[in-house]
Parts: C-alpha cells; sequence; structure tokens
C-alpha cells in the first residue's frame, strides 16, 4: 500500500497595501488661485453696485441741487399763504438761473443778514422797479419809496406784520436767491415719499 504525500496549499500572496499618493506640489497654488478668483468675482460685484449706487447718489445731488428740491417752510412771515405750523414746498431751481423770476413769485433766498438761514419771501419788485412800501405797517401814511438797484429784488413776507424782509435789510442781491417755490406739498405725502426713498436704500 503506498502513500501519496498530502498537498500542501500554495502559500498566499500577501495583498499589498495601497501607497499613498503624494499630494501634487502645485495643489496650493491651484487652492490659492481659486480664492483670488472667487474674491476678484467678489470684488466686481461690489465695485459695480458701489459705482450704480454713487451714480444714483449723483442724480439725486444735481436735481436736489439744480432742479428740483423740497423745503419746509415755518413761521408766520408768509400767513395766510403758507401755514405757521409749517409747510412743505416743492422749489425748482431753473427760473432764477434763467432769469425768469418775475414780481408775485415766492423764493427762497439766503438770508443776507444770517448766511445760514434760508428765508421764503414774495417778490415785489425786480431791478429797475420803484416800490412803496409801509415803514410801520400799523400806519398807512408812514410809507417810502425806493428803486431796486441792479442786479436785486425786493422781497417781503405776506404777513407785513411778522416778517423781516427787505424793509429792515434792503434789496437782496439775485445771487443770494436759491430757488422759487411752485406747489405746496401735505405733510403726509412728504413723509410717505421720504419713508419710500429711506425704504428704497
Amino acid at each position: 500500500m503506498s502513500f501519496q504525500p498530502a498537498l500542501q496549499a500554495p502559500a498566499a500572496t500577501p495583498i499589498s497595501q495601497p501607497l499613498a499618493r503624494a499630494p501634487h506640489p502645485l495643489r496650493p497654488i491651484m487652492k490659492l488661485l481659486s480664492y483670488i478668483k472667487q474674491w476678484k468675482s467678489a470684488a466686481r460685484e461690489t465695485i459695480a453696485r458701489a459705482s450704480i449706487a454713487a451714480q444714483f447718489l449723483s442724480l439725486i445731488h444735481i436735481t436736489d441741487a439744480y432742479i428740483c428740491s423740497t423745503t419746509l417752510v415755518q413761521g408766520p412771515s408768509m400767513l395766510p399763504t403758507l401755514n405757521y405750523s409749517g409747510d412743505v414746498v416743492l422749489i425748482e431751481h431753473l427760473s432764477h438761473r434763467l432769469g425768469k423770476l418775475e414780481p408775485g413769485d415766492i423764493v427762497v433766498v439766503r438770508s443776507p443778514v444770517d448766511p445760514k438761514k434760508i428765508v421764503a419771501k414774495r417778490i415785489v419788485g425786480m431791478e429797475g422797479d420803484r416800490v412803496t412800501y409801509l415803514t410801520e405797517p400799523s400806519y398807512s401814511e408812514s410809507s417810502r419809496t425806493v428803486l431796486v438797484p441792479k442786479g436785486h429784488v425786493w422781497i417781503q413776507g405776506d404777513n407785513v406784520y411778522a416778517s423781516a424782509d427787505s424793509r429792515y435789510f434792503g434789496a437782496v442781491p439775485y445771487g443770494l436767491i436759491q430757488g422759487r417755490a411752485f406747489l405746496r406739498v401735505s405733510i403726509s405725502f412728504y413723509l410717505v415719499t421720504i419713508f419710500s426713498l429711506g425704504f428704497c436704500f
């Protein structure tokens, strides 16, 4: 009886572990370039928005300074035309620059006695006009006639009993006129408009 030697299973081949991949030498640079690209994109968007905002604010400034603006008129000097408690009026800034003002227009003027103060008065006389006014409103016989000099206007408040105007500081240089009032606006409309503009910002 013959015996065959027992077969031995072949030795298992060890499974080799995958080698760890070394980081690409340019990876940090590529990552940095990606960040720079994102930053440039965000910067361009910010600059574009800032440019639009600047253009809008410039338009508002130009409109307010050279075309039309609003102002709150308070005090008794323009009663009964304007309320004592205050009226918001629209002011246009073209007529006085084009020489289109005339007697009867209500204008806003930088006070010749206090440059920080803006007053609203009515034009009574233009340059070359002779204006007769009461030196004492309570006495109809206390009148005086003046000739409005060149480049000046004569302004007075509608309420002659409570108005500091040309009767006290003389004719006003044309250059002190800031604009002509052409429309009275209700306070509620004014507040709604301001709120709406503020909300848009």
